[in-house]
């Protein structure tokens, strides 16, 4: 089955071949009489009926797709990434479509932690899929009071952590680039929740895995990666940036390679499970993720392209699984031989 997925003047196509001959989905299985393969995982210690999430930043507050997705097939909604107050993001032009991808400058605008728990969180406890709360902030007190609002607050699964921020008192810098302010923005995260925290990782740095390893030691559950690559367009008929922002993240399938080896090489280091993200628009691509070591994985560019993507990856996992015999996904979770 060939797929045709167009972002403006790009086309992307990929084929389906040994995982999509069949066509079978987990619920034919079943019809048929044949055993379902178990989709259940465990990221940190939040058990999902399946491996296949939303990223943060683009699937809103879930409610946003209620009537393009079946939410409740989801394995969890993790929502747009929270501050302690509501934040305006980026001027405008915030998004530029690139070959085999976007990059994008929203700045994080989000309705900030009150009105979430007041306005958006109330829907969202209606799902049977677990929510994943994601918040930034750009002072370790501002991660440790998210966490502290979300510890008292029902209907959370599990914090993920976005280290990708600006640290305002080491003169800008991103968390996410030094292993110790990494850390410390984890153990402060620890001392306030018990909840299971999962620590989004950028890849715009020499060694993702000596960051991984910190924020392991400092008390994470789970480590997800990778966050976008910082990236540029320029207009070259005014000579100027194309986003107001001048620089952007960069997302989508022309990340996917990167992204993966970068799982691979967490996998390898830590114990703790591994969620994947970055250029995943397909079953196929999914599930060379989860035998590269990761448990679960984040989808994120392919919502806006296709709004569908996260079932037909649901199914096609399940489908691999049964053509293969594999019971269970976590049968094939780091089984890459290299």
């Amino acid at each position: 089955m060939r797929y045709r997925l167009r972002l403006r003047s790009v086309v992307f196509e990929f084929e389906f071949t040994a995982i999509m001959n069949h066509k079978k989905t987990i619920t034919e299985a079943a019809a048929m009489n044949q055993p379902v393969p178990d989709l259940q995982v465990d990221v940190g210690g939040l058990t999902l009926k399946n491996p296949v999430l939303t990223a943060s930043g683009t699937f809103g507050y879930g409610r946003e797709y209620k009537d393009l997705v079946e939410l409740n097939r989801l394995g969890a909604v993790v929502v747009k990434g929270l501050s302690l107050m509501p934040s305006r993001g980026n001027p405008p032009p915030r998004i530029v479509e690139t070959p085999c991808g976007m990059l994008n400058a929203i700045g994080l605008e989000n309705v900030g932690i009150d009105a979430f728990v007041q306005t958006k969180l109330p829907w969202l406890r209606t799902l049977s899929t677990p929510v994943v709360a994601n918040i930034y902030g750009t002072r370790i007190e501002e991660y440790a009071e998210l966490a502290a609002r979300i510890e008292e607050t029902e209907g959370i699964g599990a914090i993920e952590v976005n280290i990708s921020c600006p640290n305002v008192k080491a003169g800008g810098i991103a968390f996410g680039v030094d292993p110790e302010a990494a850390a410390v923005v984890v153990r402060a995260v620890r001392r306030k929740t018990t909840l299971p925290i999962w620590v989004k990782l950028s890849p715009n740095v020499t060694d993702i895995a000596e960051i991984a390893l910190s924020v392991e030691a400092a008390g994470a559950d789970a480590v997800s990666l990778i966050n976008t690559l910082t990236g540029m367009a320029i207009d070259i008929a005014t000579r100027r940036p194309k986003l107001a922002n001048v620089t952007g993240g960069l997302s989508g399938p022309a990340i996917g390679p990167v992204a993966l080896r970068m799982a691979w090489q967490v996998a390898r280091a830590v114990k703790i499970p591994v969620v994947g993200i970055g250029g995943i628009m397909t079953a196929e691509d999914a599930l060379a993720f989860i035998i590269a070591g990761a448990t679960a994985v984040q989808v994120g560019t392919a919502n806006f392209v296709n709004p569908g993507a996260t079932m037909e990856i649901i199914d096609g996992i399940g489908a691999y699984l049964s053509d293969a015999g594999i019971a269970r996904v976590t049968d094939l979770i780091g089984s890459v031989e290299v």
